[in-house]
């Protein structure tokens, strides 16, 4: 007989949702037994919005997606309502702690967005015809990137759309100069460091400033979203300077 779904303690939290332990007989299959494919060993997580906002439908159906050209993703067991996604619980440090724990390098960290970036835009996009377009994070970030026994693994899927490659590099770029132009914030120096590496391993910095880059989408993307706070908002000039210094010194 299958094992009622029961969800369990709160495992961790983010801006928009909150992520509980999670036990389903089914979801780890009839016995029970895990079947050891990703990075988590057959343990599953409920990622719930937070207040009931959000839709995690589209989040799904990209990861399924990408998940199935090979790129490194939770599993996705369903999206069983508007709020609620249960997918695969992860083990591993994300690349910012690991990073803070002195195992990576700032260079190793950047060396593994710059591979999850590159990696993601060579998927073709899941809904547009558009040959230029693909599927975008714009949320690849440190903290964002799971390094399981498995390999990175990419969570966090909110944001996900399908666009030009370059707005996926600007994001990450303008999440990391927010950082390292914060006067008193003390991850400011490893994030200016993370940044120059991210920038110099973009294949293209065209993609970023030329004539269609995409740098200035990404700001004003970051400035509207509701996540920004006045604080943050105020960061984006400096930011961007930043990292047009760090392309024209690059």
């Amino acid at each position: 007989m299958r094992n009622r779904a029961r969800i369990g303690d709160l495992v961790g939290s983010g801006r928009r949702a909150d992520v509980y332990a999670y036990e389903d007989g089914e979801a780890a299959g009839e016995d029970g037994a895990p079947d050891g494919s990703g990075g988590g060993g057959g343990a599953w997580v409920l990622r719930r919005y937070r207040d009931g906002r959000g839709d995690v439908s589209d989040a799904a159906a990209v990861m399924e997606y990408v998940r199935g050209y090979g790129y490194p993703v939770p599993r996705v067991r369903t999206a069983g309502s508007r709020t609620d996604l249960v997918l695969e619980r992860l083990t591993g440090p994300t690349v910012l702690a690991a990073m803070e724990a002195g195992a990576l390098t700032a260079a190793e960290g950047a060396a593994v967005l710059v591979r999850l970036l590159d990696e993601l835009h060579t998927i073709p996009a899941r809904l547009s015809a558009d040959p230029g377009v693909r599927v975008l994070h714009l949320d690849l970030h440190p903290d964002n990137v799971v390094l399981t026994p498995a390999g990175p693994m990419v969570i966090d899927w909110d944001n996900t759309e399908e666009g030009p490659p370059g707005l996926d590099w600007g994001m990450s770029a303008v999440l990391l100069a927010q950082v390292a132009v914060a006067e008193d914030d003390p991850r400011a120096g490893p994030a200016r460091d993370v940044l120059a590496a991210l920038l110099a391993g973009c294949p293209d910095p065209a993609v970023l400033t030329g004539r269609h880059g995409q740098l200035v989408q990404a700001r004003q993307r970051r400035a509207a979203d509701p996540a920004t706070g006045p604080a943050e908002a105020a960061l984006l000039g400096d930011a961007e300077r930043l990292i047009r210094g760090l392309l024209d010194t690059g």
